[in-house]
């Protein structure tokens, strides 16, 4: 067979492993839409399935990774949601085969069972090829004027679907009229500074706090009309607060700094295994008395990438662009493994 397709391809849990695989070409099997690889981004779940968190398919020792896709339609069939020459990003997580009630309606970020695949993570090869194909219904147009910015959808969809459940949640509250509602966002990485994008897209008063001082995350932050702090903010009680930063330890101080009737949401998922010592009726108390609504997501649905390239397409570019700080050639992708000072979203660009 012969061998005309190249991937970023690792064996989850074992370091030294990341080399660039000479593979066949997709099969039709794989997806009636063939694209062709431009960008595939790098986020802290591409180094947790290399530390040993991803499964190959077909219990194989190795994976394709590569789950934030950006590619060129080459071949789609009548009626699909793309065309030949269209931009496409690819949804991760496919629905379990028995399916749950959540699969079967089209709610596979919330299967019931955990029997999904996701592309890049578990059980399926990823994005990272310079060739790939998907399922009509896992293709998602991309505007042209987004450009390389549409690498930005699948985690825009994250937040997204972050966001969708925020703004059910607080209807559930009256709220003085007219007011602007304040959001914390709690890490300054790549899914912090989208949700803080979104949040000032929806009318919010932004604040976004991180620990570092130096970089290009104050300026981006400030670019956006919002309000930067190195460090817990304290003087703030916000309507709604996103932790995007995994720190857990952060989970309790931030719920009890919540507005009446405020939400806090769990997007960052932290690998530490350290106990902390937490106050458990406090924060209860907190939650009780003030009406207030912790809840995690993860994953999104296919309308939620639809709702990502909306606000994508609505941000300055500008901006977008400057959330990429590095972008590195699939030649020497291994690099995009290790983190930089400065880093917020690491590109790898597989034409060249």
């Amino acid at each position: 067979m012969q061998l005309t397709m190249k991937a970023m391809s690792v064996i989850p849990g074992r370091r030294g492993s990341e080399l660039i695989a000479d593979l066949p070409d997709p099969p039709p099997a794989d997806g009636s839409v063939l694209a062709e690889g431009l960008l595939a981004g790098i986020c802290g779940t591409d180094r947790e399935v290399l530390d040993g968190a991803g499964q190959p398919p077909g219990g194989g020792p190795r994976l394709v990774i590569g789950h934030e896709s950006l590619g060129r339609v080459l071949e789609a069939p009548p009626g699909a949601p793309v065309r030949p020459g269209d931009l496409v990003a690819g949804v991760v997580r496919r629905p379990d085969p028995v399916p749950c009630p959540a699969c079967a309606a089209g709610r596979w970020d919330f299967c019931a069972n955990g029997r999904y695949l996701e592309r890049g993570i578990t059980g399926l090869d990823g994005y990272g090829a310079t060739r790939w194909r998907v399922g009509p219904q896992f293709a998602v147009k991309v505007p042209d004027q987004l450009g390389d910015l549409g690498v930005l959808t699948e985690p825009a969809s994250v937040v997204a679907k972050a966001w969708e459940q925020i703004d059910l949640i607080a209807t559930r509250a009256a709220r003085p009229s007219p007011s602007t509602p304040v959001a914390l966002v709690a890490g300054a990485g790549p899914i912090g500074m989208l949700a803080a994008l979104l949040g000032v897209q929806r009318g919010y008063q932004v604040h976004v706090f991180d620990r570092v001082a130096a970089g290009p995350k104050p300026a981006l932050v400030a670019a956006l009309g919002a309000t930067y702090h190195r460090g817990p903010v304290r003087d703030l009680r916000p309507d709604v607060i996103l932790e995007c930063a995994g720190a857990g330890e952060l989970v309790p101080e931030l719920a009890g700094r919540l507005a009446q009737a405020g939400v806090l949401c769990l997007i960052g998922i932290s690998s530490s295994q350290r106990r902390l010592p937490v106050n458990l009726n406090r924060v209860a108390a907190s939650m009780v008395l003030e009406n207030a609504v912790i809840f995690g997501t993860v994953s999104a649905a296919r309308r939620h990438y639809e709702q990502a390239v909306e606000a994508l397409t609505q941000a300055d570019p500008a901006w977008l662009g400057g959330l990429i700080t590095r972008r590195v050639p699939l030649s020497s992708w291994q690099e995009v493994l290790t983190r930089r000072p400065g880093d917020v979203k690491v590109t790898v660009d597989l034409t060249k």
